[in-house]
């Protein structure tokens, strides 16, 4: 059942993508924007969307928060447009993306210390990554693959050729394909390479850590990273703004110190991410399941 329900959610995929090519990187953000704002209430996780706002604002009023969700849900299409136009992305970064501070851009590349960049599903997220690359960070880049059989392969190839060509796959149960991304996720932080992801998607393994007052399952790599191997913890925040057009800002880092240990790193990282969600609710994917509710 779950094949036939895959292969037609590629066929609607693959026709929006098209659409999408077709309009130009501009209309197509927009086109897309005002699709999943009318589509986005419809869809179950709208609901989860919703408690999660409840969450992490309980006093917020009801005007308040649809209008978070409605922003998020133009996000999130014109983030799904944008797939189709990551080469435009790639080739004008400089046009479409500043930084907001490069002076600690150019501190990072003098420090010689292996780093974790980390941030959240804000704006457009991929863009990150594929700035860290064009600027030679030489980063390899975690996701999670699709569980659509279809479509992932298409959405891999578009990271790998826009983004960044080392792309590394979260382990996935019961998905044999990815057994071994975590095998070569330990390689390159042994190797003390520059990785990236993102620290906001439910996991199946790590440790309960607070997330705005409530107990969220969070991965606890990071800190490992940071304590075993040196790693500098550097958090990215990023913003859209003017529909098609980023701000990157180079955040200050996890600071660690001797009494520190995996959980109070670990919730250090995660009062980064609600600082980031305070100041940018609209444009953050508040459909991933961080609480069990």
């Amino acid at each position: 059942m779950k094949f036939i329900k895959y292969f037609f959610e590629f066929i609607i995929i693959i026709l929006f993508f098209i659409i999408c090519k077709l309009l130009g990187v501009k209309n197509s953000s927009n086109f897309a924007c005002k699709i999943f704002k009318k589509i986005g209430p419809l869809i179950r996780s709208n609901t989860k969307t919703i408690e999660h706002i409840k969450i992490a604002f309980p006093d917020i009023e009801n005007k308040k928060s649809k209008e978070i969700v409605e922003s998020m849900w133009c996000n999130y299409g014109r983030t799904f447009a944008e797939y189709m136009h990551l080469e435009y992305f790639r080739k004008n970064h400089n046009q479409n993306i500043s930084i907001t501070n490069p002076e600690k851009f150019e501190e990072l590349k003098n420090l010689n210390k292996p780093i974790l960049f980390f941030s959240g599903h804000f704006a457009n997220f991929e863009l990150l990554a594929m700035y860290l690359d064009k600027n030679d960070f030489n980063i390899s880049a975690l996701y999670r693959p699709l569980n659509n059989i279809f479509l992932n392969p298409i959405m891999e190839n578009l990271r790998k050729k826009h983004i960044c060509k080392n792309q590394i796959p979260k382990t996935i149960p019961g998905q044999q394909k990815y057994k071994f991304g975590a095998r070569k996720l330990i390689k390159k932080i042994k190797n003390k390479e520059n990785i990236a992801f993102m620290i906001d998607q439910k996991v199946t393994q790590g440790i309960q850590v607070d997330l705005f007052g409530r107990k969220a399952l969070t991965m606890d790599l990071p800190a490992q990273m940071a304590m075993k191997y040196g790693y500098v913890l550097q958090p990215l925040k990023i913003q859209r703004y003017d529909d098609i057009n980023f701000k990157i800002n180079i955040d200050d880092r996890i600071q660690i110190t001797t009494n520190d240990d995996v959980q109070s790193i670990t919730l250090k990282i995660n009062s980064k991410l609600e600082e980031m969600i305070k100041e940018n609710p609209k444009q953050w994917i508040w459909t991933h399941k961080r609480w069990k509710i």
